[in-house]
């Protein structure tokens, strides 16, 4: 973008539609304006802060009209925490432009003939539905533009979320519409007695601090595991704070610790230390327990969780004599869902932890036609493995955000299983891989579920069958 150009403030845009990751479009000149922020129908200002010879990108500035179609939103941090970016448009317009941003993926990638989208399917829930949150503390809180101009001293220790764009930024959260339970007293009574007994909030550009992180989980059947990440090994400190969290909230079924004085947060590679409890959480779904550790994955969203394996259950369409593959099986959730249904699943996933959950889940579910395997999806799954086992009738697979490797695609498509069941989170690489795989395949059915009310992000099922 030429020099001219950047901070420019275009005048009167008019907001059309909604884009990929949740921004907004108008137009200028001929050319695209991506904004954040805003509403189709908004009128606004918008001052160019990036951009290429067919496109920008800016911010707006200023607001001439608003959208009807604009709500208010109900969060108090909306806006700078940014975790939740859609609160100011109505929930059924949000399922609207969900379902249509999978429509507009598959004609601009896929390029496959597809059936008509079914109608998305929303999430009963709007607020509180997610069963895991992620708090960072940090010494050095997001302060307000008015709070600066004041020249008043703050208090800067802050137990939140990182603003947008800034690692070292975290914004002080004193409610959380995302997650219920505990999780809010959890947050802001540990902060409040990290702050009176005066014990150190990380900090994030020099690596030093006691306290660093909270994770907070829970499931439908009423546990709750907690999770303090500390920065420091301090044995004088990290049980006076443990012993706090055990005393105060006895709820807790689940107490851990990690010390982690590493450059990131992750702690896959750490030992965590179950100060009170199980070790362990479990979520039930139609009778099948699942047993979630502090380094399990599952989805965040229980409910839709369970609406999107019936999904795809009911694209597989097992009479019970089928082999199914479960790619990307992560603990085994989808493949012990669909065991009773099937002759035997066979799950692969990248994870060594997570296959070894997978397997237990089986165990304490009484389910013994599941096979679980741990490696790397495009070398596990070669001509070797599929020479060891029975071939599949079906394959599901559920990869992360970035898609199927193409080794993984290209397998696939000898593999010629009568039908692929594709789960994903991100219609963009999905629509990708379909590209693909339409060499073999058609598109026979198409499933938008929403797992992330406020967010732009959709979760997509596809059932392709065999071309005859």
């Amino acid at each position: 973008m030429s020099r001219k150009m950047k901070n420019k403030v275009i005048t009167h845009l008019a907001i059309e539609r909604i884009a990929s990751e949740g921004k907004c479009v108008g137009h200028h000149d001929g050319k695209v304006v991506f904004v954040a922020n805003v509403a189709p129908g908004d009128v606004v200002d918008v001052r160019i802060t990036k951009g290429k010879s067919s496109f920008m990108e800016g911010e707006a500035v200023h607001f001439h009209e608003y959208s009807k179609d604009r709500i208010t939103p109900f969060c108090p941090h909306f806006g700078t925490c940014g975790g939740c970016k859609w609160q100011h448009i109505d929930y059924a317009l949000q399922k609207d432009y969900k379902r249509q941003q999978v429509v507009d993926q598959f004609q601009r990638i896929a390029k496959v003939p597809i059936p008509e989208v079914m109608p998305i399917l929303g999430s009963a829930k709007t607020q509180y539905y997610r069963n895991k949150l992620d708090f960072t503390f940090s010494n050095s809180r997001w302060l307000t533009r008015e709070e600066i101009n004041s020249g008043e001293e703050f208090e800067r220790n802050a137990l939140g979320f990182h603003i947008p764009k800034m690692f070292d930024k975290i914004i002080d959260v004193e409610h959380c519409y995302l997650q219920d339970g505990i999780s809010n007293d959890v947050r802001n009574e540990l902060r409040a007695f990290a702050r009176e007994n005066q014990l150190s909030f990380y900090d994030i550009r020099n690596q030093v601090g006691l306290l660093r992180n909270l994770i907070i989980r829970s499931t439908s059947t009423g546990q709750t595991m907690v999770i303090v990440q500390f920065g420091e090994n301090d044995p004088e400190n990290i049980p006076v704070v443990m012993e706090f969290l055990k005393n105060r909230f006895p709820e807790i079924t689940s107490l851990l610790y990690v010390v982690n004085t590493k450059g990131n947060e992750t702690f896959h590679d750490l030992e965590l230390v179950t100060y009170a409890g199980l070790p362990y959480i479990e979520e039930e779904m139609e009778g099948l327990r699942f047993r979630i550790g502090p380094k399990s994955f599952y989805q965040t969203n229980s409910d839709q969780a369970y609406e999107l394996y019936k999904v795809a259950r009911d694209f597989a369409d097992l009479q019970g004599d089928e082999v199914v593959y479960d790619l990307y099986t992560g603990t085994g959730t989808i493949a012990n869902f669909v065991a009773k249904k099937a002759k035997q699943v066979i799950g692969v996933e990248y994870v060594e932890a997570a296959i070894e959950d997978a397997k237990l889940n089986s165990q304490i579910n009484g389910i013994d036609n599941t096979l679980f395997y741990a490696g790397d999806m495009k070398d596990i799954l070669n001509e070797e493995f599929i020479a060891a086992h029975a071939r599949p009738d079906v394959i599901i697979t559920d990869p992360p955000r970035a898609g199927m490797d193409e080794k993984v695609v290209q397998m696939l498509l000898r593999l010629e299983a009568p039908k692929v069941v594709y789960v994903s989170c991100n219609p963009a690489t999905q629509a990708r891989d379909l590209a693909l795989l339409g060499e073999k395949y058609q598109v026979e059915k198409v499933q938008p579920v929403d797992m992330f009310p406020q967010t732009y992000h959709v979760e997509n099922v596809v059932l392709l069958t065999l071309k005859p």
